[in-house]
């Protein structure tokens, strides 16, 4: 995951600040090693660029990996996937431990320069050159494989280890794409790459905004690509060295099987994915968990009608729908593309005190190789006793215990608000903040309107629409109001002029509700949907008033939604997950299998 970003020495909250809930951020990760010493080696080291490596059989029956793991973003996920395989981990503290290592794996989380920054100044970009020379087993992942090129123009130009000839460049958006690249999308393996083997036609799962483009220089390396308006390296191998863009760890089983390959490459003991069809970026099908905790104090998975969680009863109890980490396991199960959690008890505390929002991530993380995202009082806050937390400081709580993804909502609306009002990006809003360090790939902005019909588009200073229907009295237009406080709130902000401002100020990706359609199954709002998704150049996530498989098609049929989102249908098991894909692929729709 890489994106424009501070250097690290400006963006990690001092020590000073944290409270003994958000230490646990740091206190496993060498970064606090690499950033407090004193002369780290020389930031300006002299290599040379390895252009030929011989090959040489290199094979163990320790069960330990190690891991490069400099303290930024979602590492969890890949350490889960390395112990679920049987694999113990060893945390790389001084160059010396890679010289050392019998395999390595480099998961490269965050922005380009700031990681290189990181390497040099630890004397660890020398040692990874000299340990990738000797043809050691080596896996980077994401930025793991983009650092192994000559330069990046990521916030730069900016000067990578110089191991692969070629330039990493951002994704020409004005290519009818959307950037970043986010979802499931189909390899084209070029030759033999050994850990490619058991993926053949299946989805991996990407989240970039920069690539490397193949060329006659580099074509030696390449083992796959993948197409994405262009076509760029998905893979690289030679020897022993691999790097790969997808993330193997959050592309479930197929993905598993890439590491197992790596990990154990004689082993003869492989369950073959099944058969795929994978040619393209697939649409995504996503299963949402609205979190809250119930009067008895239990946290449980509900769902609104309208945003009202509560039964019509007597009781008047918070629906209860099942546990928020076995209903995740059975989706993760069923082939959900990506889990969502949202908290919707609205943090009325401490947001970092809320451990079992936290332990869900934790549990869930374990034994589910797709995405994860969380939100809910993701915020900057002061507690009780005058203390401040900055929004950086909650969010990265939540990429350490497994969140890949951040959604943030009434915080965006206020940012935009000022945004609009002033020009000016302030760099302080959580929004700017979380999407600076961790890349705008890992923040979703979760975007809550109501219908408010007009009768002429002048009336009303926001963009105002013709419905396909009618409102109820006859109205031929509306506008989309913003909603803030779990939809109990409407700002004087609407949807499209949201949609706008928060793709400027940083998001990767839009998740767009409708109070109107919530809980009704009647479908998701198509004038909505094709309003914001023709407006924006990020992904959008249709959410709200899906009911049958039917809407899902709709939905992509007549917008250009990248994924749909539903809750309730699943959790009440009125409609499997696989019934909608199933269904999509009838309709001619690519989605992962």
């Amino acid at each position: 995951m890489e994106v424009t970003a501070a250097p690290f020495s400006s963006i990690v909250p001092s020590r000073q600040n944290l409270s003994s809930s958000s230490f646990s951020i740091f206190a496993s990760s060498p970064t606090s090693l690499f950033l407090s010493r004193k002369n780290p080696g020389n930031a300006n080291l002299k290599y040379k660029s390895p252009r030929s490596i011989s090959v040489r059989a290199s094979s163990t029956s320790d069960s330990v990996v190690t891991l490069l793991d400099y303290g930024a973003g979602n590492v969890r996920s890949i350490r889960n996937a390395l112990r679920h395989l049987g694999f113990s981990i060893k945390d790389v503290q001084t160059p010396g431990d890679i010289l050392n290592a019998d395999r390595l794996i480099f998961p490269g989380v965050g922005a380009f320069s700031p990681a290189m920054d990181v390497l040099n100044k630890t004397g660890m970009a020398e040692a990874l050159c000299k340990y990738i020379e000797n043809d050691r087993p080596f896996l980077g992942i994401c930025l793991g494989l983009q650092l192994l090129f000559e330069s990046s123009e990521e916030n730069g130009p900016v000067k990578g280890l110089g191991v692969i000839p070629g330039i990493v460049g951002r994704f020409d958006s004005s290519a009818d794409i959307r950037v970043p690249h986010i979802g499931w999308n189909a390899l084209q393996v070029r030759k033999d790459s050994e850990i490619l083997d058991d993926v053949g036609s299946h989805h991996v799962y990407f989240v970039h905004s920069y690539r490397a483009i193949p060329s006659n220089e580099n074509k030696e390396w390449i083992s796959s690509t993948c197409n994405y308006g262009e076509s760029f390296i998905s893979s690289i191998r030679r020897g022993n060295v691999h790097a790969v863009q997808f993330h193997p760890e959050k592309s479930g089983e197929v993905g598993l099987s890439v590491l197992r390959r790596f990990l154990d490459p004689k082993s003869q003991h492989r369950q073959k994915p099944m058969e795929g069809k994978a040619s393209k970026l697939a649409k995504r099908v996503i299963a949402c968990l609205d979190v809250r905790t119930n009067d008895k104090g239990d946290l449980v998975v509900t769902k609104g009608d309208q945003y009202d969680v509560r039964e019509q009863s007597n009781e008047n109890e918070v629906r209860n729908l099942g546990k928020p980490v076995d209903l995740a396991r059975q989706y993760y199960k069923d082939g959900a593309d990506e889990i969502s959690f949202l908290n919707i008890t609205g943090f009325r505390d401490f947001p970092l005190g809320d451990l079992p929002m936290i332990q869900v991530l934790r549990y869930t993380s374990e034994n589910v190789f797709v995405p994860l995202t969380v939100g809910g009082g993701i915020r900057d806050f002061t507690d009780a006793s005058g203390r401040y937390y900055s929004s950086l400081e909650v969010a990265a709580e939540y990429f350490r215990s497994g969140a890949d993804k951040i959604s943030i909502g009434s915080d965006a609306v206020y940012a935009a608000e000022e945004f609009i009002k002033s020009g000016v990006k302030t760099g302080k809003s959580s929004l700017e903040q979380i999407s600076r360090v961790y890349g705008n790939q890992a923040v979703v902005v979760s975007i809550d309107p109501r219908r408010v019909f007009v009768n002429h588009p002048d009336d009303v200073p926001y963009k105002v629409i013709r419905l396909t229907n009618p409102g109820p009295n006859g109205e031929e237009y509306a506008w989309y109001q913003c909603t803030v406080s779990g939809g109990r709130e409407g700002r004087p902000i609407g949807a499209y002029e949201l949609a706008k401002a928060v793709e400027e100020l940083g998001a990767g990706e839009i998740l767009l509700n409708c109070i109107d359609c919530d809980g009704q199954g009647k479908g998701f709002d198509i004038d909505l949907v094709k309003l914001i998704s023709d407006s924006v150049g990020i992904p959008v996530i249709a959410s709200s008033g899906a009911g049958i498989p039917e809407h899902f098609s709709e939905v992509f049929e007549k917008t250009n939604a990248s994924a749909g989102l539903a809750a309730g249908i699943f959790h009440r098991k009125e409609v499997p997950i696989q019934s909608v894909k199933e269904h999509l692929l009838e309709k001619g729709i690519e989605v992962r299998i």
